[in-house]
């Protein structure tokens, strides 16, 4: 289990991180992401070079008894002996199942480290070793760029991560999975003012490639784009443990 002493985030800090798509960002200002159309309408994954067809997508049953809470700089993620990661070494999650819950914690994991928030360390061997598709120089770019201004205006040396921070991963709803793909909307929620929660979903991608899932970064490099607003959890799955009014 991660723990940073530090729970300091300094408001361009938390304008500009970007915890699985704009939930961090919009938990912890307040805002509501813009609207997107609903994620059943969302059309199939898109089919990994190399992998051929994908068959015929579906929407999985994912049994979650097995699945635990490890925590990342304020951020309790999940985790499971029977689908990974399997390797947290170095503040990365790697090594997954090839099933849909390993795809699953695969988004989570791989979408919390993949910003600006937790420092080049994490966020450029991650985006590089984990995070496919053709925005994800873009998204490379745009965490550094991120980090740095945030860096500077908060007087964090060393490459260091910016600070802890209050979200949960609280649940998600599936689009479509296949062996080869998978989409999926992931809700992350925070303390917004005067004691309400503020939810976002975002939509993400997971492919298998190379022996391991990977996440396609999103449209522009940009988690935002993928993001939406939500009022209501119902249509999700809450994950065990983190309760539905947070």
């Amino acid at each position: 289990m991660i723990r940073a002493a530090r729970r300091r985030l300094l408001p361009a800090v938390a304008v500009a991180a970007v915890l699985l798509g704009a939930g961090l960002a919009f938990a912890l200002t307040g805002r509501s992401p813009a609207s997107r159309s609903p994620a059943a309408t969302a059309p199939a994954p898109a089919s990994p070079a190399g992998s051929g067809s994908l068959g015929q997508p579906q929407v999985p049953q994912v049994g979650l008894a097995s699945v635990r809470w490890s925590g990342f700089y304020g951020v309790e993620l999940p985790v499971s002996a029977l689908a990974g990661p399997y390797d947290t070494s170095g503040g990365i999650a790697a090594g997954f199942a090839h099933t849909p819950l390993g795809a699953l914690l695969a988004a989570v994991n791989i979408g919390v480290r993949a910003n600006a928030q937790w420092g080049p360390r994490i966020f450029t061997t991650v985006i590089r070793g984990q995070v496919t598709g053709p925005d994800a120089a873009a998204l490379l770019a745009g965490c550094q760029a991120t980090y740095d201004q945030a860096a500077q205006s908060g007087q964090v040396t060393g490459g260091q991560p910016l600070g802890t921070v209050d979200v949960t991963e609280q649940a998600f709803r599936w689009i479509a999975y296949t062996p080869a793909a998978a989409i999926l909307d992931l809700v992350s929620a925070g303390p917004g003012s005067n004691g309400a929660t503020v939810r976002a979903s975002v939509q993400m991608e997971a492919v298998w490639d190379g022996g391991d899932w990977k996440v396609i970064a999103p449209p522009g490099g940009d988690w935002g784009n993928s993001a939406a607003g939500l009022s209501s959890l119902a249509g999700y799955t809450v994950f065990p443990g983190q309760g539905g009014g947070r």
